[in-house]
């Protein structure tokens, strides 16, 4: 696995872990690739520092560097990252409404003022998400995946 660093064509950087090198490459040039805030599918590698694990022996002698307080490493899945996006979770689905593969529509009829103004929490492709950013309607990516409700 290798982590890159990663910018869109609007200027959002991100990072993205893909299976090796020719894996991004096959990726991208196929416009898989896309921005995890825009959902922009123009998207290049960013400007990195490498990270390169030391020799063992340096290693052992090598104090431990402590973390600092009050950051979580959203890179490494850890219990503190999954209990704050199962909270996150939880509060959008208690206090929104989930439209499915319907949100881009009803984002917009809500923004233009045919609907009832309320949150709500969906699904849209890229280029749907885009046009809602391009037209000014609010919309945010989540950081999971949304529980498809049933009737």
């Amino acid at each position: 696995m290798i982590q890159y660093a990663l910018k869109c064509s609007n200027g959002h950087t991100f990072d993205s872990w893909f299976q090796s090198a020719a894996a991004y490459d096959k990726l991208a040039s196929s416009g898989m690739v896309t921005c995890a805030v825009c959902g922009c599918d123009k998207v290049e590698k960013a400007i990195m520092t490498p990270r390169v694990r030391p020799a063992r022996k340096a290693e052992a002698q090598m104090p431990a560097q402590k973390p600092e307080a009050n950051t979580i490493d959203m890179a490494a899945p850890s219990p503190d990252v999954e209990k704050v996006i199962a909270e996150l979770r939880r509060k959008v689905e208690e206090n929104s409404d989930y439209v499915g593969k319907d949100f881009a529509n009803e984002a917009r009829k809500i923004h233009l003022g045919d609907a009832p103004e309320r949150a709500i929490y969906g699904e849209a492709k890229p280029e749907e998400a885009k046009a809602l950013i391009e037209d000014g309607v609010p919309v945010a990516p989540l950081p999971f995946i949304p529980s498809r409700k049933s009737n």
